[in-house]
């Protein structure tokens, strides 16, 4: 009998080591996509979502859209937020009138202020902002730059002036969401990344302080970190000068073969939101695993 229990125990270990090791998410974030809140809770909310021209944002667009949200689109290029938002309303549930199209420059912070005020003008609130917006880096230290005033990394990082933008009009609702798109390489430090690394390790210290300032309102703050996901960030990450692209595509690389889709990224945002989590964890492994291991491991995920 206490054989039966021992291998029982064991099985049960195995099988779910093994469902950890398929996960594309956390614990948590696979628990509530499991038995939490739905996205179908979304409906109605008016969610605002930078760098939805591509990526990450275009996607959360479009599952958004399917749920009967509210949108704001922004980023710089007009015309493929005009095909995003007919896409939207193609495949949605959600008319002409439910997707508002705003041009933005993530890093001109002096005009965010007035995109602030065209969004109430049109919806009369904002009860979502997605910062999605970032340029990743493939380059060392010493072959990157530091300064330039509109494209280095190492400056304001434009998530934080819309933010400051919003917050404002949220404290006075009384209610609200604010959700960064953080990264695996804002917990995992990688060679040659150290613009990327450093620009997501701040953005998670950043909304980690500011969630801690907002425990007094009904304002949450989420930090999606994904790891490797099908978009364009790698052919779109700066070489050392912001100016010149890596242009690689990421199928072409073998460490890419198990990046996660951005629909299902899009999914599990969505289900972190509904649930009003505070960290969530989109990858696949083995780099879901590195995650866990510098998060409690350090001595042994920092090797």
């Amino acid at each position: 009998m206490l054989e039966l229990i021992v291998y029982g125990v064991l099985l049960f270990l195995l099988v779910q080591m093994f469902r950890l090791w398929m996960a594309d998410g956390d614990l948590s974030l696979m628990w509530y996509e499991r038995f939490g809140q739905s996205p179908a809770q979304l409906a109605g909310k008016v969610v605002w979502i930078t760098g939805a021209s591509s990526g990450i944002g275009e996607a959360l667009a479009v599952e958004m859209s399917k749920v009967g949200t509210k949108l704001v689109l922004s980023a710089r290029r007009k015309e493929e937020l005009e095909r995003v938002k007919q896409t939207c309303v193609e495949t949605g549930n959600v008319a002409e009138k439910d997707v508002l199209v705003v041009p933005l420059d993530s890093v001109a912070h002096d005009t965010h202020a007035g995109c602030v005020k065209r969004v109430l003008a049109h919806f009369g609130k904002v009860d979502v902002l997605i910062n999605t917006s970032w340029r990743s880096q493939r380059s060392s230290f010493l072959e990157t730059t530091l300064i330039n005033e509109r494209k280095a990394q190492f400056t304001v990082p434009p998530q934080v002036s819309l933010t400051k933008a919003v917050l404002p009009h949220m404290m006075e609702q009384g209610e609200g969401q604010i959700v960064v798109t953080g990264s695996t390489s804002g917990m995992i430090a990688e060679a040659g990344l150290s613009a990327y690394c450093g620009s997501k390790f701040a953005l998670r210290g950043f909304y980690g302080a500011l969630r801690a300032e907002l425990q007094s309102y009904d304002i949450d703050v989420l930090l999606v970190c994904p790891g490797p996901v099908e978009t364009n960030v790698v052919q779109n990450a700066m070489v050392g000068d912001p100016d010149k692209f890596f242009n690689q595509d990421p199928k072409l690389d073998p460490s890419h073969a198990n990046d996660v889709s951005a629909p299902r990224c899009a999914r599990l945002f969505m289900v972190a939101m509904a649930n009003r989590l505070e960290e969530v964890w989109i990858s696949r492994n083995p780099w879901l695993t590195y995650a866990y291991l510098v998060s409690y491991l350090p001595f042994i995920g920092n090797r």
